[in-house]
């Protein structure tokens, strides 16, 4: 019994309250997690970023304990999958991982990825934007990227980068506005994609899925604060509270998401261990 490591005790007296609740009742307890910086360690590259060693191992002592085990991410459901390695792991049966920010679905238990029909909206803007850019002079350079669920157009390789962003932004806002879209700026790319689309919608439409009665969620970045928001609105909900931990993996990197958690992490390779533990511990109690 005392081979397992020792899970860190949560700082605040929610996040005590989720862990309390998690080990008292295990098979209804949901684990959520973030990939990049939290299962995956930060690399340049994104393509070649790969969960961190120990990290199936970990989910797979973990998964058979709980109700689920959830991965949530802006990747794409099938690329997080990949680079995760969690395909046809003995254990892993009823992992989920919830790609583009919940809109696509992969089951282990059937190996596929589900993937529902893009909204209207983006059909009608793929159809009308190079008709807009053409009008703006701003074809010449730039790159459209179809992501199927939202469309992407990129001006780093325009003569004038900074320009052709600037010049693109309020006419792709009016766009994607006609069509029930918003833009999502970024570093020389504009997204045009359904509003809506976030962690914390994803994961509150899961855990009332899977009816957990207790939720862990782990991120490391700004993209994480709306599943954070999840979490705290579950707990202080006066009618039907549902305790939760939130872990930040990374420490104080990014203050936001540092000053809301319950329990600070260096990083990947500690996140690992705190899951170890905490199958370690579920595995003490039931054995």
């Amino acid at each position: 019994m005392g081979s397992h490591p020792h899970t860190p005790t949560p700082t605040t007296p929610a996040g005590r309250d989720g862990l309390a609740a998690i080990l008292a009742r295990p098979a209804e307890a949901l684990i959520a997690l973030d990939f990049d910086g939290t299962l995956a360690d930060i690399v340049p590259d994104p393509d070649q970023a790969r969960a961190h060693p120990g990290t199936v191992e970990a989910l797979a002592e973990l998964a058979p304990q709980v109700a689920s085990v959830a991965v949530i991410t802006g990747r794409p459901a099938g690329v997080a999958v990949r680079h995760g390695g969690f395909a046809g792991v003995a254990g892993l049966d009823h992992l989920v991982v919830l790609g583009h920010y919940g809109a696509e679905r992969w089951d282990a238990a059937t190996g596929t990825v589900q993937t529902p029909a893009p909204p209207p909206g983006v059909a009608a803007a793929r159809a009308e934007l190079p008709g807009v850019l053409d009008r703006f002079g701003s074809w010449e350079g730039t790159w459209t990227e179809d992501k199927g669920r939202a469309l992407a157009v990129h001006t780093r390789r325009a003569a004038d980068p900074q320009g052709a962003f600037d010049a693109l932004r309020g006419p792709l806002g009016e766009l994607a506005a006609r069509h029930g879209l918003i833009v999502e700026p970024g570093r020389m790319v504009l997204e045009l994609r359904p509003p809506g689309m976030d962690k914390g919608v994803a994961l509150t439409e899961y855990v009332r899925e899977t009816g957990a009665r207790s939720v862990l969620y782990a991120g490391d970045d700004l993209g994480d604060l709306a599943a954070y928001a999840a979490v705290e609105k579950l707990r202080t909900d006066e009618a039907d509270p549902v305790p939760g931990l939130l872990l930040c993996s990374g420490s104080t990197e990014v203050r936001e998401l540092a000053d809301q958690a319950d329990l600070l992490l260096p990083g990947p390779g500690a996140v690992v261990e705190y899951l170890r533990a905490l199958a370690g511990r579920l595995a003490d109690r039931t054995g």
